[in-house]
């Protein structure tokens, strides 16, 4: 079909126009790359990329989602010996790369300080301060202010021992800084000149102290930061308590 085009001031008469050349109204407004993407089937993204092309923060998403699924099914206790396991066998290959280097002191010191701060904060209750409460002494003591989550007499309310750092949180930080350490190993910019005898002898004292104050703040407070299952009593022991409180 054909369509006459209206005459012009001239007088003349424009030529037949085929009405398939004319475009449409949708056309003229989604524009040319609207148009080419629908003639594909596809969707114009924000980004400029058609629905089957590759997005950066489409992949990143299946990528956290993936392993966020293999974080959750390694969590149980079950998979614990396992998740130590590759965690051994990583800190070896570690290990046995800066021993073949002979560098990368400072890196591992580094290393060596993170992990013993994940170490602490596994091995401290969660304390929830009283009002009033002033935090810490200038010696590392908890002030009288503080109330200890764990009882610190037989007739206090019974809390269960709340970890700072989970150890599911522990293995992951502590695989994670790892994992990070042998990455590092192989840019050698970072292999600073030290005397790694210093750095070793600094670490231990660091060591020393620190476990010495969290030693203090466990017999101050009375607490066992490790524990195997649940405490079970014989059949006699709270029939003999009851009686006694009758009496």
């Amino acid at each position: 079909p054909t369509r006459r085009v209206p005459r012009s001031r001239g007088g003349h008469a424009s030529p037949l126009v085929p009405l398939g050349s004319f475009p449409s109204g949708n056309a003229l407004r989604r524009g040319p790359a609207s148009e080419a993407m629908s003639a594909g089937g596809g969707e114009v993204s924000p980004s400029g990329t058609g629905a089957g092309g590759f997005s950066i923060a489409k992949a990143q998403l299946v990528l956290n989602q993936r392993a966020q699924v293999l974080l959750d099914r390694i969590t149980p206790a079950a998979y614990q010996p396992g998740r130590w396991g590759a965690w051994a066998l990583l800190a070896l290959c570690y290990t046995a790369r800066v021993w073949a280097l002979r560098g990368f002191y400072l890196v591992t010191y580094a290393l060596a300080i993170y992990n013993l701060n994940l170490v602490l904060a596994f091995l401290t209750p969660v304390v929830v301060e009283e009002p009033g409460g002033g935090g810490l002494d200038d010696d590392g003591d908890d002030d009288e202010g503080d109330g200890p989550l764990l009882p610190v007499d037989g007739g206090a309310e019974f809390k269960p021992f709340v970890r700072r750092l989970p150890e599911f949180k522990l293995w992951l930080s502590s695989f994670r800084s790892v994992l990070l350490g042998m990455f590092c190993t192989f840019f050698p910019p970072l292999d600073v000149p030290v005397f790694w005898p210093i750095l070793l002898l600094y670490w231990c004292i660091l060591f020393v102290v620190t476990m010495k104050r969290q030693i203090r703040h466990m017999i101050k407070y009375r607490y066992v930061p490790f524990t195997r299952g649940k405490k079970t009593y014989s059949k006699a022991g709270p029939e003999a308590a009851s009686a006694k409180d009758a009496i």
